[in-house]
C-alpha cells in the first residue's frame, strides 16, 4: 500500500462583499454620534455640566454605538488593504494600521471616559459637580476627541493618499483632495467641536465610491465584459 497524500481543499479566506459596506456603515454612525453629543453638549468653555440632567439618554445613546462604528472602521480597513493588495509596503502599511487603530483607541477612550463621568454622577452627583472633576473630566475628554484623535485621523489620510498616489489603486483626484483634507486635520485649529464629522463624511464617501466601482466591475464580469482576471 501506498501513503495517500491528503488533498488539502483550497479554502483561501477572500474579502467578503459585505465588507464593502463597513465604511459606510462606520460613517454614518460617527456622524449621528458626534451630532447627537455637540447638539447636546456645549462646547468646553460653555459647559456647565447641566446636560447631565437634560440630555442624559440621547448622550447614553450615542455613546452605546461607538463599540459597533469601532466594529465597522475595523472591517473598512481591512478593505482598503484588500485593495492595495501585493503593492503593499511594510513601512506604509505600519504607518497606516498604526494611525487607524490609535485612531479607534482614542475614541474608544474618549467614550469610554465620558460614559464613566455619567456612572459616577448617577451614583453619587456631589462627586462630579462639586470642586473641579467634572472640569478636570471634561478637558480631557474633549483633549482626547478634539485633538488627539482627529490628528490620528489625519495621519491615517495622510499615509493613505501617499499609498493611492504611489500605487494607482484609486484615482490620483481622490488622492490629492485626501492629502489636503488630511493637511487640515493636523493642523486645524482644536477648538471646533464639528471639526470631528470631517473624518467619518471623508470615510463615508471613499466607502460609496468603492462600493460603485466594486457593482461596476462586478456588472462587467456578469456581462462578460471583463474575464476573470479583470481584463477586457
Amino acid at each position: 500500500m501506498t501513503d495517500q497524500v491528503p488533498q488539502i481543499p483550497d479554502r483561501r479566506l477572500t474579502t467578503p462583499r459585505a465588507a464593502a459596506i463597513a465604511g459606510v456603515i462606520f460613517g454614518l454612525l460617527m456622524i449621528a454620534i458626534f451630532t447627537i453629543i455637540n447638539l447636546n453638549i456645549p462646547a468646553v468653555e460653555e459647559d456647565t455640566g447641566a446636560w447631565l440632567e437634560t440630555s442624559v439618554r440621547p448622550v447614553t445613546i450615542a455613546l452605546a454605538l461607538i463599540p459597533f462604528a469601532g466594529i465597522a472602521f475595523l472591517w473598512f480597513m481591512g478593505v482598503l488593504r484588500d485593495r492595495i493588495g501585493l503593492l503593499e509596503d511594510q513601512f506604509f502599511s505600519t504607518l497606516f494600521i498604526g494611525s487607524g487603530l490609535l485612531y479607534l483607541g482614542l475614541v474608544f477612550t474618549g467614550g469610554a471616559m465620558a460614559g464613566g463621568l455619567m456612572t459616577a454622577y448617577f451614583l453619587e452627583p456631589s462627586i462630579v459637580t462639586e470642586g473641579n472633576v467634572y472640569i478636570f473630566a471634561r478637558a480631557v475628554i474633549y483633549q482626547i476627541n478634539n485633538v488627539y484623535s482627529i490628528r490620528m485621523a489625519g495621519m491615517f489620510m495622510f499615509v493613505l493618499a501617499t499609498i493611492w498616489v504611489r500605487t494607482g489603486v484609486m484615482p490620483r483626484l481622490i488622492g490629492l483632495i485626501t492629502y489636503a483634507v488630511a493637511v487640515v486635520l493636523l493642523v486645524s485649529i482644536s477648538f471646533i467641536p464639528w471639526m470631528v464629522e470631517v473624518f467619518p463624511v471623508w470615510v463615508l464617501l471613499v466607502s460609496v465610491y468603492i462600493l460603485v466601482l466594486d457593482f461596476r466591475y462586478r456588472k462587467d464580469v456578469d456581462e462578460g465584459t471583463f474575464d476573470e482576471q479583470g481584463e477586457e
